[in-house]
């Protein structure tokens, strides 16, 4: 039935199959154009809002599209998993699949917008310093000479410059920064309002110019505490770090160190624990703005609407024979 390569031969329109998609967010509408092109390429949609309700439905699933890990792990049928999310961490581990020959694809391209726009949120309350206005206003006083500063005339570092990465790099550009550099593994230029590209091993020498650093990258072998101790020294005094991308990116204790000193400051949604703990040091930290890994997301309308669009195009090619557009590379990670 299947190509060796595990997507399904051309010609098998019609053949029977199971879609289950496990999520308790998409609309009426939304179920039904899933229910609709599945239908039209050979396969029965079932909709679950979790993961105890579908675990019938799971064990003869061919595809599943869902946002809970766990469904892929009662699903010994299982062709293909989109995973409605980004980030891919929990499928890389040993145990993620019961077949071992499950392709994997995220939905990469639909949260660029809603991460952007937290990004330049959060960036603007730590310039402005809205935290400490907010604790004045609390106070019913009136105090209006904070020194503020501004994403005009800053330089600008993103670590990352896919969707997302492109997504943030165009808001920021609005705001006329001094520079704007982007830094991933290959120095390719992705195009858009890049000043400049630099590959990961030049990063250093860009660290001690920037004055904004946005981390937008996944959570790989590659990236693990790619923002040292050694590398976080290297940054400027006053400079706000932005991490949305994964927690263990930042050696989360020389950042604690930093923030305490008060030479730097930050905004972070993501964390190496997650959630992050009651008695955690950082919830009293200065210099921070926490936010609960809520830049990414489904509660924005547009952001569904793209998940449903993104695996919509890529059941198309699966049901064509055709590659995945959004296949993660299991021993890469993204």
């Amino acid at each position: 039935m299947y190509a060796g390569h595990g997507i399904r031969q051309k010609g098998a329109v019609g053949m029977s199959g199971k879609l289950v998609v496990v999520a308790n967010y998409f609309s009426g509408e939304q179920k039904e154009r899933i229910r609709q092109k599945a239908a039209d390429r050979g396969f029965a949609a079932q909709f679950f809002d979790d993961a105890q309700s579908a675990a019938p439905a799971l064990e003869d699933a061919e595809i599943i599209l869902s946002n809970i890990a766990d469904t892929a792990k009662r699903a010994p049928c299982l062709k293909w998993f989109c995973t409605a999310n980004a980030g891919v961490d929990p499928y890389l581990k040993p145990d993620a699949f019961l077949n071992k020959d499950v392709m994997l694809s995220n939905s990469s391209g639909a949260y660029g917008v809603t991460i952007a726009e937290h990004v330049t949120m959060v960036t603007l309350l730590m310039l402005r310093r809205q935290q400490e206005y907010d604790a004045i206003v609390a106070g019913r006083n009136w105090k209006r000479d904070l020194p503020i500063r501004s994403i005009r005339g800053s330089a600008v570092t993103l670590l990352g410059t896919g969707d997302i990465g492109r997504e943030i790099a165009a808001r920021f550009r609005a705001f006329q920064p001094r520079a704007l550099w982007g830094v991933n593994r290959s120095g390719r230029d992705p195009g858009g309002p890049f000043d400049r590209i630099e590959r990961t091993d030049g990063l250093d020498a860009l660290l001690p110019h920037t004055d904004i650093l946005v981390v937008a990258l996944p959570g790989t072998k590659e990236t693990y505490r790619m923002l040292s101790a050694a590398r976080l020294a290297l940054l400027p005094d006053g400079c706000v770090i932005v991490n949305v991308g994964r927690g263990r990116i930042i050696e989360e204790e020389a950042l604690y160190t930093e923030l305490l000193r008060g030479r730097l400051y930050a905004a972070l949604d993501v964390f190496e624990t997650e959630p992050l703990p009651a008695d955690h040091p950082l919830w009293t930290c200065p210099n921070l703005l926490i936010t609960p890994h809520v830049a990414g997301n489904t509660t924005l309308p547009y952001t569904r609407e793209r998940i449903v669009e993104l695996f919509l195009e890529d059941l198309d090619n699966y049901a064509s024979g055709r590659p995945l557009k959004r296949r993660v590379d299991l021993e890469k990670g993204y």
